[in-house]
């Protein structure tokens, strides 16, 4: 069976929203290996001495137990469209560290992120969950393909609200944003609706 990932955001030599992480990755175990113990991230992984206050992804990749941790440095990549791909049996309900279902799609769309449609429906670009706002409130798909830590985050908070999102529905929006544990809607990464090309 395929490995798994949970990526964390590290700054200031803290970790964040570590909660959902250990949420996810507990449930993967227990679909996928029938694991009943629970692991606490926090305890397990420890923060390098020598790791400066800047901005970092924690890569845990993991199976029924923990395999190995890594710290990389990250800076948010600026995306200036996104571009429609088509993919009705695409899967990805657990986050594999084998992406393959995603890089034959990056092969095709250049320097773009792309979105990805299944069976008519809005779903995730290749890294994010996608959140659309008119301006007033902020829309999530009703379909991704990941729960992504974030996402579960802001829906509880109440701060994004689901919908099933067509294509055609994308005329009532302004603004695509892009979130993931790394990314938050106060990073305003986000993409002018009429960047989404199709």
């Amino acid at each position: 069976m395929s490995r798994l990932l949970e990526s964390i955001k590290v700054f200031d030599r803290k970790f964040y929203d570590i909660e959902y992480h250990n949420a996810r990755m507990n449930k993967t175990r227990r679909d996928l290996f029938n694991s009943h113990d629970e692991i606490d991230l926090a305890e397990v992984i420890r923060i390098p001495a020598d790791l400066s206050h800047n901005l970092y992804k924690c890569r845990v990749v993991y199976t029924d137990g923990i395999i190995n941790t890594e710290f990389h440095p990250y800076i948010i990549k600026p995306i200036t469209a996104l571009k429609v791909v088509y993919d009705d049996f695409i899967l990805y309900d657990y986050k594999y560290e084998d992406r393959k279902e995603f890089l034959k799609h990056l092969d095709d769309v250049g320097d773009s992120e792309i979105l990805i449609v299944k069976n008519g429906l809005i779903t995730d670009t290749s890294y994010s969950n996608i959140v659309f706002s008119d301006n007033e409130k902020f829309i999530t798909p009703a379909t991704p393909l990941l729960k992504g830590t974030k996402r579960e985050k802001l829906l509880k908070k109440g701060k994004i609200f689901e919908e099933e999102v067509r294509l055609i529905d994308l005329h009532k929006f302004k603004y695509a944003y892009l979130i993931n544990a790394m990314i938050d809607l106060e990073d305003d990464i986000r993409i002018p609706i009429n960047k989404i090309l199709f």
